[in-house]
């Protein structure tokens, strides 16, 4: 090679190199406890971390499959699992961002980085020399020589590559590469598109348009107005905080109906139509369960879940029809009733008068509404309270860390440690909406717990994310009981991973089977009923007094208030779900009549035309609850019936709480959910204490 080519290949090596040095996610995280050092990460570093990850990952997964020692347990199956570190640590940060803190260049970032992960994640699956190995540990696997941890890994591992296409072979193992790719891409249109929508939608208002709405509704609209430079005006979008808050309390039935058509026509037209993405997303599933053996994709996905089959999860749908349908009639028959008298005239319910109407009936019943709780449940208050939940519950302390880096100035940091002092975890918490973050609520990790091959017990850094009422220039977050309820269910996820204590980080936290993962959250919910909870932290925000005993008798009262209503809603978004799902050849027809079909069994009002919910669905299209979300209602069967455990001993019974730690929130997915279930339980799950807790008797 000629000097000159020689000297300028070693200036770009050194160029190159210096580069990858500047690069944070090329090493481990050089901070305390691991935390994630945002203020040296940028947009332009994920790209090279990510290719960097892959190809580092490659390499480990060659030298695996190509050794030439004996396949076993330790230098196939556990080589694996803790293959992988550097992509690892830069898509335990890229993918929260994505949800959280996605601007357009990152979001470009992630459209030229999908294909990539999906076309590795296909390499280490279609890997012949890797499952031959993988295979032949699972078929001389001696279980007696294992711990139930190390023999759910060889399991997982195993079921996991088979599930994956690697018994495919030929032309079917190039289809199923194709496919994938194709289902990631599709995904990511969807997630996109459902964002770009959602924030795209303003409506513009004036005083006069104002009726009914409270005082922190139109300060929240006056100050979203400031933010986009139109002082003396009001803006609503369909952000959660902002959409509920107006369909809740505005007075005017003709702009609630306006909004209710903007946000449930969603990706319906236009550039951001997700109707043709829909039916792709699931003709493009159905094709991969076809490939594997299944004849639906629900088919393929329940064997992975605690329902096992659609037979299980259409008898608990329509269990629960029977059960909370006549209650709901009865419901909507006495809210109509209602709002005639308060109209003075006869009133049909529709779609965008429901939390209207409900509201003020559930108001008159007892005396209640947001408005009047919101003074008791300031944001520092609240955190306060959930946190004291672990604490009385758990014995966890958390202490806020100011040193740790944050991706937003409103983050905030909590370093969490046991009663003896021990460091248990870190919890991000990330509380109002913006436009660079996805709706609603979640919580995710940085990084899983696991135990590292030198027996260090590595703990999971948590975050959580939500889209909570902003504070305004006078008043701090104030939040609404809803709120509240919600951070207390996320922080029921944050918990199942701070606690965990397990060897692997694919069996760690919250990596258990879907309809198995809500159960945790959902349990927290309940003490959102209970008195000595509300009382520990509902002080007003002004005045520093208690909540009067009075409105929490009338919080307890009211819980049940909608409690049919609620249930057939959810039972509505499980039954569409499953009607994508269940389909048997690709799907051409009209996505409209698709959801109007599914839905009908549990209809509460009659369609509206235009309106779907499958367009912008995220959780059964982009979210993972694909032929899944029956399992929100199936996690609350669990919930109510692990709570009564609670309620025979006492809520705070720190016995009960130490066997619900130690049989559960420990253990991740390192056992089947029905096995940890019944171990804390003493029997398999009933749905009675569902019925009783929501008021409803079963027909008999």
């Amino acid at each position: 090679m000629h000097k000159t080519a020689i000297l300028l290949l070693a200036i770009i090596i050194s160029f190159t190199s210096n580069m990858n040095a500047d690069n944070v996610f090329f090493h481990e995280f050089k901070t305390t406890h691991g935390a994630i050092p945002f203020d040296h990460i940028t947009v332009a570093d994920y790209e090279p971390a990510i290719k960097q990850g892959i190809a580092e990952h490659n390499q480990e997964i060659e030298a695996i499959a190509n050794q030439e020692s004996e396949p076993t347990f330790e230098n196939t199956i556990v080589a694996l699992e803790r293959s992988g570190k550097t992509l690892v640590r830069v898509l335990g940060v890229f993918y929260p961002m994505l949800s959280a803190n996605a601007d357009d260049s990152l979001l470009a970032v992630s459209n030229r980085m999908m294909p990539l992960l999906s076309e590795h994640s296909n390499s280490v699956t279609l890997n012949h020399k890797l499952f031959e190995r993988v295979k032949y540990v699972h078929d001389h696997f001696d279980k007696s020589k294992y711990d139930k941890e190390d023999q759910m890994l060889m399991h997982e591992t195993y079921a996991s590559f088979v599930r994956s296409g690697a018994s495919l072979e030929g032309a079917d193992r190039d289809k199923y590469r194709e496919l994938t790719k194709r289902l990631t891409e599709l995904t990511l249109k969807f997630e996109q598109n459902t964002l770009k929508a959602n924030n795209a939608y303003e409506m513009w208002l004036t005083k006069d348009d104002l009726a009914g709405l409270p005082e922190s509704a139109v300060e929240a609209a006056q100050v979203a107005a400031k933010e986009k430079g139109r002082d003396g005006e009001y803006l609503v979008t369909l952000h959660y905080p902002s959409y509920s808050a107006f369909m809740k309390y505005s007075s005017r039935r003709d702009l609630r109906e306006k909004l209710y058509m903007a946000y449930n026509t969603q990706c319906t037209t236009g550039q951001y139509s997700n109707m043709e993405v829909i039916k792709d997303i699931a003709n493009t599933r159905l094709a991969i369960a076809n490939l594997l053996g299944y004849k639906t994709y629900a088919d393929y996905h329940l064997e992975h879940m605690m329902a096992q089959d659609t037979k299980t999860v259409y008898h608990m749908l329509n269990q629960l029809k029977d059960a909370y349908g006549p209650a709901q009639k009865r419901e909507m028959k006495d809210l109509e009733a209602f709002a005639t008298r308060l109209e003075g005239h006869q009133v049909k319910i529709m779609p965008w008068d429901y939390s209207y109407y409900s509201n003020k009936e559930k108001d008159e019943k007892y005396s209640i509404n947001d408005e009047l709780l919101r003074p008791y449940f300031e944001l520092s208050n609240v955190t306060k309270g959930v946190f004291g939940l672990a604490t009385k519950l758990y014995g966890l302390h958390f202490t806020e860390n100011y040193d740790a880096q944050v991706f937003n100035p409103e983050v905030q940091v909590w370093d969490v440690t046991d009663s003896d002092g021990h460091f248990v975890g870190m919890l991000y918490t990330d509380f109002f909406p913006r436009a660079t973050k996805q709706s609603g609520a979640w919580m995710t990790n940085f990084r899983e717990q696991y135990v590292d091959e030198n027996g260090n017990d590595v703990r999971p850094i948590v975050t959580l994310t939500m889209n909570f009422t902003k504070p305004t220039e006078d008043k701090p977050s104030l939040l609404t009981y809803y709120e509240v309820e919600t951070f207390t269910h996320e922080f029921g996820h944050a918990l199942h991973s701070l606690l965990s204590q397990c060897k692997y980080a694919s069996l760690s936290g919250t990596n258990v089977y879907r309809d198995f993962v809500e159960m945790p959250s959902q349990f927290n919910e309940n003490y959102m009923r209970e008195r000595e909870f509300l009382d520990s932290f509902a002080r007003h925000y002004i005045t520093g007094e208690k909540i009067p005993q009075s409105l929490i008798d009338k919080i307890v009262a009211s819980s049940r208030y909608g409690a049919a209503y609620s249930c057939m809603r959810q039972l509505g978004f499980g039954f569409i779900d499953m009607a994508w799902y269940t389909i048997t050849k690709p799907y051409t027809g009209d996505p409209y009549q698709m959801e109007y079909n599914a839905i009908k069994p549990v209809q509460v009002f009659a369609p509206v035309e235009g309106c779907i919910m499958s367009p912008q669905f995220g959780h059964i299209f982009s979210g993972g609850y694909a032929a899944g979300y029956y399992g929100y209602k199936w996690a609350e069967l669990l919930d109510a019936d692990a709570f009564s455990k609670f309620k025979e001993d006492g809520i705070f019974n720190q016995a009960t709480a130490q066997s619900l730690r130690d049989n559960i929130l420990s253990r991740g997915g390192t056992e089947l959910p029905m096995v940890l279930y019944k171990r804390f339980r003493g029997r398999e799950p009933k749905i009675d204490a569902m019925l009783e807790r929501d008021g409803i008797k079963r027909n008999k």
